[in-house]
């Protein structure tokens, strides 16, 4: 083989020991996840906020803004469950760019993959002891999954990811609810046969071992849109489009279904400003419809402190995403609030 085998990785377990997770914290996370999943089966009745950066690039920037929304959490507490999304890994459509803080600690240096299994999980560990707030991150490597267990409240599998076999049934073992987007093209059926996968008990290998799963009853679907032959971007946010995917999802017969709306990517066209707009269509929708009210559990946007995005040659400003643009503070808090106000 003509790999060039640059480092070897800590174990799981050896990771783990060296960045334990307080005993307080662990009882935090897991009464975080209980209500995500509540929310998730309709035992809860909140809607469900997957927010924050594109790419988490920076942990003193993350920390700040999830910090920040730890403050309007309190507020809005009686509505809404804020989940931060804090994303590590970063699938590049060509192999391209920036890859996350997994790959690179430091966003203009070299990888370093050790370096940055330590930091990811460290910045993790950091947002619960320091905010309250348990977050989402994205399956990339499934095999990873192992590194950051026990510090997740909630996992999802993006459009590149969601045909993939490995994801499919890593997540069929997973203990806390996952998201599966619809394809790039938009083609929902690849979303909803990745639901039945990992709803489903497997046999399988992972990190080296036989396993086996039990399913797991929280995976659910996010809707990002799609881009056709041609290029444009056909969103799957509007009233029509959640009509049918309810209608389609309602006569699969899975467990707790639930959809979770994207307001960027395809569905914004990512034009990162529109995404308050989308939110506010989607909640709009949901008082017309008793199927689209029972189903759409919440919403995923990108946000962080500043509006944009950056690239990373440049002189960087604190809070700027270097990936996708995003929502900043200021538009972002505003948001929240409206959105509690329609509750």
């Amino acid at each position: 083989m003509s790999f060039d085998y640059v480092r070897e990785l800590p174990s799981p377990e050896h990771l783990k020991e060296l960045l334990p997770v307080k005993k307080t914290t662990a009882e935090m996370r897991e009464a975080r996840v209980d209500l995500i999943k509540k929310v998730i089966s309709g035992d809860y009745e909140r809607l469900l906020l997957i927010i924050g950066p594109c790419s988490a690039d920076n942990e003193e920037a993350v920390v700040d803004y999830i910090s920040r929304l730890a403050r309007v959490q309190e507020k809005v507490a009686d509505k809404i469950l804020i989940v931060p999304r804090v994303y590590t890994n970063k699938p590049r459509t060509t192999g391209a760019g920036y890859k996350g803080m997994m790959h690179q600690p430091d966003p203009s240096k070299q990888p370093n993959a050790f370096e940055g299994i330590k930091a990811i999980r460290h910045m993790h560990i950091r947002v619960m002891e320091e905010t309250g707030l348990v977050a989402a991150d994205e399956m990339l490597y499934p095999d990873n999954f192992a590194f950051l267990d026990d510090v997740l409240g909630y996992v999802a599998v993006g459009a590149r990811s969601v045909e993939n076999q490995q994801h499919r049934l890593t997540c069929s073992a997973v203990d806390i609810p996952v998201g599966m987007k619809n394809g790039t093209g938009g083609d929902v059926e690849i979303m909803f046969n990745a639901i039945k996968a990992a709803q489903t008990s497997h046999d399988f290998i992972f990190r080296g071992w036989e396993v086996s799963s039990n399913g797991n009853p929280y995976a659910h679907a996010v809707l990002r849109g799609g881009v056709n032959d041609k290029g444009m971007t056909i969103p799957n946010y509007h009233f029509e489009d959640l009509q049918w995917i309810g209608q389609q999802y309602e006569a699969l017969g899975v467990k707790n279904p639930a959809m979770i709306i994207d307001t960027n990517h395809s569905n914004s066209g990512k034009k990162y400003e529109q995404q308050p707009r989308i939110a506010s269509e989607v909640m709009h929708s949901m008082n017309y419809d008793p199927l689209v009210k029972k189903l759409v559990k919440g919403f995923m946007i990108e946000s962080y402190i500043e509006p944009g995005a950056q690239k990373i040659e440049d002189h960087r400003i604190y809070g700027k995403s270097i990936t996708d643009p995003c929502l900043g503070w200021r538009d972002t808090e505003a948001m929240i609030y409206e959105m509690a106000e329609k509750l």
